[in-house]
């Protein structure tokens, strides 16, 4: 999805970026647009045929309600951020370039929706400040944030 932040994009074009089939790719457009999650931003003739330019639109962005919705939606992050982390400049070789938090907080229910704001503030800056992917003049970056209350523990 967040490929299709940038700029709107076919089946093929999203194969290519992330070297899936063109079979693959067009199968979880049709699973992510089925769900809402992506949208159709328009259509092109492309030798003969008809081919659908897709979107993430993050406005339409819902927390998962269910459970198992919760659990999919999270190990996917997880994967995610493991293929990324795999083309990352990390350490000695790229110092300043990557910031990294995890942590598990009890804090005043104000403050954290304070920066629970700010840290969605930034997000929806960067998804309209995405560019199409390659775009000259643009750094390839990764960003993944979950941030959410817990159910506190029963003594």
């Amino acid at each position: 999805m967040s490929l299709l932040t940038g700029a709107p994009m076919t089946a093929a074009e999203v194969a290519r970026e992330l070297g899936l089939t063109h079979a693959n790719a067009s199968y979880h457009l049709r699973n992510l647009l089925a769900a809402g999650m992506i949208v159709i931003a328009g259509e092109e003739k492309i030798r003969g045929g008809v081919a659908k330019r897709y979107r993430y639109d993050m406005s339409n962005d819902r927390a998962p309600e269910a459970t198992d919705e919760r659990r999919s939606l999270f190990t996917a992050l997880g994967h995610e951020l493991i293929r990324r982390s795999a083309e990352g400049r990390f350490g000695k070789t790229a110092p300043g370039r990557t910031v990294l938090g995890d942590g598990e907080f009890w804090i005043d229910p104000d403050k954290w929706q304070e920066i629970k704001n700010r840290v969605a503030e930034a997000v929806h800056e960067l998804h309209d400040a995405a560019q199409p992917p390659r775009t000259p003049g643009t750094i390839r970056t990764s960003t993944t944030v979950a941030m959410f209350e817990m159910e506190t523990p029963t003594p």
